[in-house]
C-alpha cells in the first residue's frame, strides 16, 4: 500500500493518517521505544484495528543483556523484559518459534490463523495463544540493513500482531498494520540507535561521564573542578598471579577482584572512572543538591565494607576451588579534582586529575607497608565522621608534608 494510498472504508482512516504521522515525530523525539510501542498499539486499538496483543524485539548492545523483548496486551498495557546474553536465541522455545522460523528464512512475514477451518498451528507457541482465545498471528522481520549486507538479519526489529476476534484480522487491518509496521520500525530505529549509543557510553565512561559527554562535552580540556570523595583500590601481588596463571584464568581473577572492588563502588552509588591496570579510579562527587561530604564518606565506606563481604565470598570459592585467595588493599581520600576531558583531540578519557588523586593512590600505597586493607586520609576521617584509628603521620611518594592515616574501625 503506498504512503498516498488512502486506507480502505470501514477504519477511520484520519485517524491511521495521525497514527503514522504520529510514528515520524516520535522518531526526531526523545520517548523510548516502549513508550512508541505502547503508543502505537493503543492508537492503532482505538482506530478500530483489533489488536488484542503484540509484541517487538530487538537485539542491543549491552555488557548483561542481548535483547529487549516488549509485550502489549489490551487492558493490560506494556511488559518489559530484558533478556541476558545467555539466554538470548540459544533456547528451544526460540528455535521453535515463528520469529526464528523468519529470521532463517529471511522471511518479511507470516500470517497463522489459529481457529476454524484455515487454522494453522505448527509452532508451540501458537497453541499457547489459541488457549488464550487468539484468532488470529501475524508476526513480521523488519531488518535495519539492506539483505545484502552481512548480518542485516541481526540489527532491525522482529515482532507480531495478533486479535481474539472470532473473524480474525480482515484484509483491511492487514494493510493497515504493513503500512503502519514501517513506520513504526523507522521511529524504532532512532531511539534504538540512541539506547546503544547511551549504553556504550555508561559501559566504557559510567553514568555521569557518559551522561556529560552525550551533552557535549567531547573537547580536551571540557571539565569541571568538584569536590569528591575519591578512591583508589589495587590489587595485590598481580604481576605474580599474571605471570604464574593462563592469560584467560587470570583475567578471570581480575574480573572477580573488580566485582569485589568496582561492584561495590556502583552498587553504593559511585562512579568507576578508570581501570587502571588492576586499580579502581572511583568517586561519591559531593555536590550542592546532591550528597553532601558526610553522606558521600559514609556511601564510600560503606561500599568499602561491601567490597570486603564480597572479597571475603569470592575467596570462599577460590578456596573451594583450590585456588589462592584475592587480596587488596584501599585508600580513601576528599579533595578537589579536576573533573573531565584529558588526553589527544583524536583519543580523549574522561576522569579525575589533581594533587588529591595523586594523594589517595599513595595513601593506597601505604597500605602495603602498614598492613590494612583500609587505609583513609584525615580529610575522610573528619567528613565520615567515623572512628577511626590513627596510624600518625605518614610520608607519601612525591608528596612534600607527610599526612594523618587512619584505618577505619
Amino acid at each position: 500500500m503506498s504512503p498516498n494510498t488512502p486506507p480502505p472504508a470501514g477504519i477511520d482512516g484520519v485517524l491511521i493518517d495521525r497514527i503514522a504521522d504520529w510514528l515520524m515525530s516520535s522518531a526526531l523525539g526523545e520517548a523510548g521505544v516502549d513508550s512508541i510501542f505502547e503508543g502505537c498499539c493503543q492508537r492503532l486499538h482505538a482506530a478500530g484495528v483489533p489488536l488484542a496483543r503484540a509484541l517487538t524485539a530487538f537485539r542491543t548492545l549491552h555488557p548483561l543483556f542481548a535483547s529487549v523483548l516488549l509485550v502489549w496486551k489490551r487492558n493490560q498495557g506494556v511488559n518489559s523484559n530484558a533478556i541476558q546474553h545467555a539466554r538470548a536465541f540459544s533456547t528451544e522455545e526460540w528455535f521453535h518459534s515463528p520469529m526464528h522460523h523468519l529470521m532463517r528464512h529471511r522471511l518479511p512475514f507470516l500470517r497463522r490463523r489459529l481457529t476454524g477451518e484455515h487454522a494453522i498451528v505448527d509452532f508451540p507457541v501458537l497453541e499457547e495463544l489459541r488457549d488464550d482465545g487468539i484468532t488470529d498471528y501475524l508476526c513480521y522481520l523488519t531488518p535495519f540493513a539492506s539483505d545484502e549486507e552481512p548480518g542485516a538479519d541481526a540489527r532491525g526489529i522482529m515482532g507480531s500482531w495478533a486479535t481474539d476476534r472470532a473473524s480474525g484480522f480482515s484484509e483491511e487491518d492487514l494493510r493497515i498494520l504493513g503500512r503502519i509496521q514501517r513506520r513504526y520500525a523507522v521511529s524504532c530505529k532512532m531511539q534504538i540507535q540512541r539506547r546503544i549509543t547511551r549504553n556504550v557510553l555508561e559501559t566504557y565512561l559510567g553514568p555521569d561521564a557518559g551522561a556529560r559527554v552525550l551533552d557535549g562535552q567531547i573537547r580536551r580540556g571540557d571539565g569541571e573542578r568538584i569536590h569528591a570523595v575519591i578512591w583508589y583500590s589495587d590489587m595485590r601481588d598481580s604481576t605474580r598471579l599474571a605471570d604464574r596463571l593462563d592469560p584467560h584464568v587470570f583475567i578471570e581473577r581480575l574480573n572477580r577482584y573488580f566485582e569485589c572492588t568496582a561492584g561495590a563502588v556502583i552498587a553504593g552509588g559511585g562512579e568507576v572512572l578508570r581501570f587502571v591496570g588492576d586499580a579502581v579510579l572511583a568517586i561519591f562527587p559531593i555536590r550542592a543538591g546532591g550528597d553532601d561530604a558526610r553522606t558521600a564518606s559514609e556511601r564510600a565506606l560503606a561500599a568499602a565494607r561491601d567490597a570486603e563481604s564480597r572479597l571475603a565470598r569470592a575467596n570462599e570459592n577460590l578456596a573451594a576451588e583450590g585456588e589462592e585467595p584475592i587480596e587488596f588493599g584501599l585508600g580513601l581520600h576528599v579533595g578537589d579534582v579536576m573533573y573531565g576531558n584529558i588526553g589527544v583531540p583524536e583519543r580523549l578519557e574522561f576522569s579525575v586529575i589533581g594533587p588529591a588523586a595523586n594523594e589517595v593512590a599513595r595513601i593506597e600505597d601505604l597500605t602495603k607497608t602498614l598492613g590494612r586493607r583500609v587505609l583513609v586520609s584525615q580529610a575522610f576521617a573528619n567528613a565520615a565522621g567515623a572512628h577511626c584509628e590513627p596510624l600518625g603521620a605518614q610520608p607519601l611518594r612525591g608528596v612534600g608534608a607527610p599526612v594523618e592515616v587512619f584505618a577505619p574501625c
